[in-house]
């Protein structure tokens, strides 16, 4: 499920035409005795301004009926996983990944003082207590690989007993007995629990980094994307579990008859209603949808075949039952890693009672849904909580407490009402409310709100951009030359977008949207704001978004239409993404370059840290750090500035942890002969293109990611925050794939 964004350098940047391997040298010499630049030329800016002005506080929608915060906060662990209570106590118990341990603690002990349970040398995902632990001592293990161990390894469920008379409890490490083993290496799922029928159920996912490629989803001849019931109570001779006679593919030629229900991708944490005695799965998505699904005998939940109730590999062989949908499904825009939960029975939350609960890891939101099992459908769901908590897993204690585990952060979280919020001024709903500008009309910045430009653009259909940032008071930015800065709560960057009402023509540009991003509570959010035809203000867009169409005049004399998307709130983070960095555009290739400012034209980098915006000044010439070369001015390489065009366009989604559903890896500094581009064959539609491939070298026709920028509508790249062709774009591409051999 989590995987870790790596940056790598096998590729440099372009450089800008002033360095020279001399001069840098020179240039270190300096720098070991001042860390200042040289002043034989002006700064952009001479002194910072601090920004005082900012109202944007707070936020315009009324906030989720429910909280998270922190519990046990002097308790804390290394990336944990999972949380369960002690069925004979107050304790809690929490597993951490790798290496995989287990601890307890008291919830009332102060001293924070955390008990070894387990530890073994195999990363665990979660464990489970037999339902007469109080007698048998027995746990339930999910882990996966030794990482000591190099090469392919198992995912397997352990049982292991407790030592009796230990206080505090403790495991048996020696008392292991593996009931199951299956492939590991990816997409592992899942947990093991006995469920009410006293079978034990065990999730798995597809066994791979993405898209199936072995078909094993709607495959009944392994053990992978399936939940399996097995009987652990009477095992049959020579293993440690039999096959409940009433498992629905018993008999079946070539199946497996552990298994229960199959097509899953990454079912991560599940859990029994208490009514039906149905499993509810948090099913981890992978292109655009994550997916809450409720499983019955022989259910077939489609991956890969589906993703959710969306084709993926539509034209791939189905497995022998129907296609069930999910309960529900939610867009990347606002889930991008599910995580199971549970049907609420405690007394803590009594209008919970009854109402499934369950998260995401990636955006920190929960959500709960009621289900009307008879009519088969949701009678309600709403958000509930709006976090920066990334919950690896959620859990329930006796006395109806309902926490979340934080991966990142290793703290414990708690669920709660939302407070009586403290009153605060209203969010800004007018752009001129904001205190960015001092001037809506003239489009002019307040004191502190820095003007910046990038060298390599996203397509926006034709739209001119201006940009700028700002961060609060004296704060500071964290700078670094690899992967994306880093501010502190209260920055905002901000974009104006223009179109021209007359192809060519700049004085006709009109200015249609302003787009702030800014950090609140450690998180980052969008917000969109709509520019009034008189050009003087712009109002705030609704949560949803909203859509306007604009009549623009052409250079021939014919008018054409041009829809503009105003995206929601949820859209804007599609894009400012946790593996993009959130705030887009403000990293070191794309900062290095010129910017003209009031007192002078000076390279962004130098002038930032001349009046004291970075943590600390920068030791060296701009020259000396990365800068990606202009897309389009021909200049630079060929191959160079179609890997920026790519990072800038693609990457977003087409880099590890971003979210797309293809093998590629288009960030920049990946190599060509490593982005999985080059000759591969498309693992979706190839739109009736003859032996086409995501790019095949020397001829653009063949080339289906190229195809994909053509499109608009089903199957177009980029796949938002666009309703028309990049032109240019596509002779890039066009001219780079023609010469490649």
């Amino acid at each position: 499920m989590m995987h870790t964004p790596k940056y790598t350098s096998n590729h440099s940047m372009i450089f800008p035409s002033s360095f020279h391997p001399a001069a840098v040298i020179a240039v270190s010499l300096v720098f070991s005795a001042c860390p200042a630049f040289s002043q034989q030329r002006p700064f952009g800016m001479e002194k910072r301004t601090p920004w005082l002005t900012s109202r944007i506080v707070g936020s315009p929608d009324p906030p989720p009926k429910y909280r998270l915060t922190r519990a046990f906060p002097w308790v804390a662990f290394d990336h944990p996983v999972y949380i369960a209570q002690d069925p004979v106590s107050e304790r809690l118990l929490v597993a951490e990944y790798s290496p995989g341990r287990i601890y307890s603690f008291l919830p009332g002990d102060p001293n924070g003082k955390k008990d070894l349970f387990l530890s073994i040398p195999r990363g665990i995902s979660a464990f489970s207590f037999h339902p007469r632990y109080k007698e048998n001592g027995y746990v339930y293990v999910f882990s996966h690989i030794d990482p000591r161990i190099k090469g392919p390894q198992n995912s397997r469920i352990s049982r292991y007993q407790l030592e009796r008379g230990s206080n505090p409890p403790r495991l048996r490490p020696d008392s292991e007995v593996i009931l199951v083993e299956w492939p590991g290496g990816g997409h592992n799922g899942g947990e093991a629990i006995i469920g009410p029928d006293g079978y034990l159920y065990i999730t798995t996912g597809d066994g791979t980094s993405g898209s199936d490629p072995n078909g094993t989803g709607q495959g009944l001849n392994d053990l992978l994307a399936v939940m399996m019931r097995l009987d652990v109570e009477h095992p049959d001779p020579g293993r440690h579990y039999s096959i409940p006679k009433d498992n629905p593919f018993v008999g079946v030629p070539g199946a497996r008859p552990e298994i229960w229900a199959y097509g899953f991708r990454n079912p991560w944490r599940f859990s029994f209603d208490p009514h039906t005695g149905q499993p509810w799965v948090g099913d981890v998505g992978q292109d655009i949808y994550e997916m809450i699904e409720l499983v019955d005998r022989g259910s077939n939940h489609g991956w890969s075949v589906m993703e959710g109730s969306h084709p993926f590999h539509p034209n791939s062989k189905r497995g022998p039952t129907p296609i069930v949908p999910p309960v529900v499904e939610h867009h990347h825009t606002e889930a991008r890693s599910i995580t199971g939960g549970y049907v609420y029975q405690g007394a803590k939350f009594p209008e919970l009672r009854d109402v499934y609960v369950y998260g995401d890891y990636q955006y920190g939101k929960m959500w709960g849904l009621r289900y009307d099992y008879k009519a088969k459908k949701v009678t309600w769901h709403e958000e509930l909580v709006d976090s920066n908590v990334r919950m690896a897993s959620l859990g329930v204690t006796r006395d109806g407490s309902f926490y979340a585990v934080d991966h990142d952060r290793g703290f414990i979280f708690e669920l709660e009402r939302q407070p009586r919020a403290t009153p605060h001024p209203p969010f800004p709903r007018k752009l001129s409310e904001t205190g960015l500008f001092t001037s809506v009309a003239r489009h002019q910045a307040a004191p502190g709100v820095i003007p910046y430009s990038i060298n390599a653009s996203f397509w926006s259909d034709g739209a001119y951009k201006e940009r700028f940032f700002a961060v609060p008071g004296d704060d500071k930015v964290t700078f670094r030359d690899k992967g994306a800065w880093e501010f502190e709560d209260g920055a905002v960057t901000v974009k104006s977008f223009s179109l021209e009402m007359e192809e060519g023509k700049p004085a006709s540009r009109k200015h249609i949207e302003t787009r702030i991003v800014v950090k609140q509570l450690d998180r980052w959010v969008g917000y969109s704001y709509l520019w009034n035809d008189e050009q003087t203000d712009a109002t705030l867009v609704e949560a949803k978004g909203t859509d306007r169409t604009y009549v623009i005049k052409q250079r021939d004399g014919t008018v054409r239409k041009q829809q503009w998307h105003y995206p929601s709130r949820n859209e804007c983070m599609f894009c400012h993404s946790r593996a993009a960095g959130f705030a887009l555009g403000l990293t070191t290739p794309q900062m290095n370059r010129t910017q003209r400012y009031a007192a002078a034209e000076d390279n962004q980098l130098r002038t930032l840290s001349h009046i004291g915006m970075f943590t600390k000044p920068l030791l060296k010439e701009p020259s000396a750090y990365p800068a990606y070369p202009d897309p389009f001015e021909s200049s630079a390489a060929l191959e160079t500035r179609v890997k920026t065009y790519l990072q800038v366009n693609c990457s977003i989604c087409h880099v590890a942890d971003g979210g797309g559903n293809s093998l590629m890896e288009l960030g920049y500094t990946t190599p060509l002969s490593k982005a999985r581009i080059l000759n591969e064959t498309p693992i979706h539609e190839t739109y009736e293109i003859a032996n086409a491939r995501l790019i095949a070298p020397g001829d653009p026709r063949r080339s289906v990611l190229l195809h994909r920028m053509n499109l608009r509508g089903q199957g177009q790249m980029p796949p938002t925050s666009t309703n028309r062709v990049d032109e240019a774009g596509i002779r890039l591409l066009s001219e780079w794939i023609r010469q490649l051999r």
